[in-house]
């Protein structure tokens, strides 16, 4: 089995890669969902984060009011440090329980592990990758995309992707580089071209 970090800031169209990877065979892990499930209702993930954060993160029917906690740490550096600090370790576990789920299904499986976060919790980070790819679309252009696409605020826009890590960083970690800067049909080009250096 081998196991690919693909990361990307958001807007960068990384979705769009690991879909297209799906589709050629690829087992997708995606943190984003391991992210929901490490803060379920229930979790010992949401409570050490209501015990860090107080009750105005909880919703009425306890589970995580993400709007709330998304309004106190992106404004905070430090506040979501302390989050990242709580959720970070718990989606590692999921993680490693859904690659060796996948490796039991198919010894010879692919593994892309969607990761947004990679560049910020490199650190910690307890898995090996046998490849890193980059999904890569300058910050100013991703800007553009969450106003366009997803109707966002141009200043909170702004705020969520000053808040991850540069562009500089991810690529820092690149064994590969999917170019995202032009059209759906050009991330795909360079998706498929990666793919093929990935497996050939």
């Amino acid at each position: 089995m081998r196991i690919i970090g693909l990361t990307g800031g958001i807007a960068a169209g990384k979705s769009t890669v690991s879909a297209r990877w799906a589709d050629h065979g690829a087992v997708v892990v995606d943190a984003d969902r391991l992210a929901r499930q490490a803060v379920a209702p229930g979790s010992p993930g949401l409570a050490q984060v209501a015990a860090r954060f107080g009750p105005s993160v909880i919703a009425p029917d306890g589970s995580l009011d993400r709007p709330a906690l998304g309004a106190v740490v992106f404004a905070d550096p430090d506040a979501r440090k302390a989050l990242e600090g709580i959720t970070h370790p718990e989606v590692w576990r999921l993680a490693q329980q859904a690659f060796d789920a996948a490796e039991a299904a198919d010894p010879d499986a692919v593994v892309v592990y969607d990761v947004p976060l990679l560049a910020e919790a490199a650190g910690a980070r307890p898995i090996r990758f046998d490849a890193v790819v980059v999904v890569d679309a300058p910050a100013a252009q991703r800007v553009e995309r969450l106003v366009a696409h997803r109707g966002m605020d141009r200043a909170d826009a702004e705020r969520r992707v000053a808040a991850q890590a540069s562009d500089a960083e991810r690529l820092a970690l690149a064994d590969h580089v999917v170019d995202a800067t032009g059209t759906v049909e050009d991330t795909l080009r360079s998706a498929d071209e990666v793919w093929a250096r990935i497996t050939g």
